[in-house]
């Protein structure tokens, strides 16, 4: 007998402050499945504090427990849980179905502007965390700023609820616009992108080498730790004893934000089946990971040469996952910020979030905001490379930016 639709993600809440919710995921297995799940608990802010995953190859059985604010839109949660499991499901001879390899359209792009008659400090990060309630992703952003000081702001977005079409979406989006913006908002218009703006948001712009080496490479260089946290080595080990027919994977790393995403994720990149998983974080801020794991033929991981290369993979991933970094442009400062994209073609969430965050926590001023998709290395990267404003450059020192924004984004103290 099956499970009923409703009961594929099921969510108990915490009885007390402090205390973790448990959700748990109960459905037929896909490849990815647990990347798609953890990506979607980071991006409702989050955190995974223990996790359960077994699987049979058919079926599988998830439970996570998280840690959330008293805000969580918990059923909210659910539906977009519940998006990314797979749709077959049978209960006492009832099917629900929707073909799997159907392939979906690209959502549409939608153009938000508005006008604002003064600029501020956090006016940016402000409409961010608007439009990430709202469940706008935001595709590219273009700011200007007129010599008699007012502010256009463009931002290309994504709509996940696809209503951002209709009326009764874009006046709720304006009138929340309004809220944050206040007085300062002159005019604000939503209107359909034109193809030509897809196309853009795969970059064309030049990226100089000499930064594209020391961001993008794929291996750990000298004195990596620079920057990091020295006390946190990763440690990595393969064990093919314990079982005939898998691969063990041991992780001990320092834990942060997305660090489950981040190791399903190169799972997920590598093609590799999780048959079971557990993971624990302690009070310390030290993560344990047991993985029990296969490849794509059924058959464990015995080559050294590819368990060497999974194990660089993920260390690089848990130590390295986004790459931060403050240079000269001309006179100007830039932040430079590149996010990895699974192979969904979804990068992390919540990052210009975060970036913004830090700018306002700075009292930096945003000059100006390009985001675009770079082919690197055989691997695409979201690039977010955001242009300081000068009056701001010598009041805050580059390496306080960078700390700070890396800070944000892997969530430490």
């Amino acid at each position: 007998m099956g499970i009923l639709y409703e009961d594929v993600v099921v969510i108990s809440q915490a009885e007390k402050p402090g205390e973790s919710t448990v959700i748990t995921v109960n459905c037929p297995d896909k490849t990815g499945l647990g990347c798609d799940l953890c990506r979607i608990i980071l991006l409702f802010g989050l955190s995974i504090c223990r996790g359960d995953v077994s699987t049979d190859g058919k079926w599988c059985y998830l439970v996570f427990w998280v840690m959330g604010e008293p805000t969580t839109r918990w059923n909210l949660l659910k539906k977009r849980l519940l998006e990314v499991c797979p749709s077959y499901f049978s209960t006492s001879r009832i099917y629900y179905y929707r073909p799997e390899n159907q392939q979906r359209k690209p959502p549409d792009v939608f153009l938000l502007k508005f006008w604002c008659s003064r600029d501020r400090i956090g006016l940016l990060h402000d409409v961010t965390e608007v439009l990430c309630e709202l469940e706008l992703t935001i595709k590219r952003v273009k700011i200007s700023t007129t010599p008699d000081g007012r502010v256009m702001d463009l931002f290309f977005v994504t709509d996940t609820r696809e209503l951002l079409h209709t009326k009764v979406r874009q006046e709720e989006t304006i009138l929340r616009l309004e809220d944050v913006l206040g007085k300062t908002l002159i005019s604000c218009e939503i209107e359909l992108a034109g193809p030509d703006v897809t196309a853009c948001s795969q970059g064309s712009s030049f990226l100089l080498s000499a930064i594209s080496e020391d961001m993008f490479s794929l291996e750990l260089p000298a004195g990596h730790l620079n920057g990091y946290r020295a006390c946190s080595p990763v440690t990595i080990t393969v064990d093919n004893s314990l079982s005939p027919s898998h691969t063990l994977i041991q992780i001990l790393c320092q834990d942060h934000k997305g660090l489950i995403y981040d190791i399903m994720r190169t799972v997920k990149d590598y093609n590799i089946q999780v048959s079971y998983g557990r993971f624990f974080s302690n009070p310390k801020g030290t993560c344990e990971v047991d993985l029990f794991i296969m490849q794509a033929d059924g058959k464990k991981i015995v080559d050294p040469n590819k368990q060497d290369a999974l194990c660089s993979r993920l260390r690089m991933e848990l130590l390295h996952p986004l790459r931060v970094s403050v240079v000269s442009r001309g006179p100007d400062t830039e932040l430079l910020v590149a996010n990895p994209v699974d192979l969904s073609g979804r990068g992390r969430p919540l990052v210009f979030h975060d970036i913004t965050l830090a700018h306002k926590i700075l009292n930096i001023s945003i000059f100006s905001v390009e985001i675009a998709r770079h082919m690197i290395h055989d691997r695409e990267w979201e690039v977010y490379r955001i242009l300081h404003d000068e009056a701001d450059e010598d009041l805050v020192p580059r390496n306080m930016i960078q700390d700070l924004v890396r800070k944000l984004l892997m969530g430490w103290e």
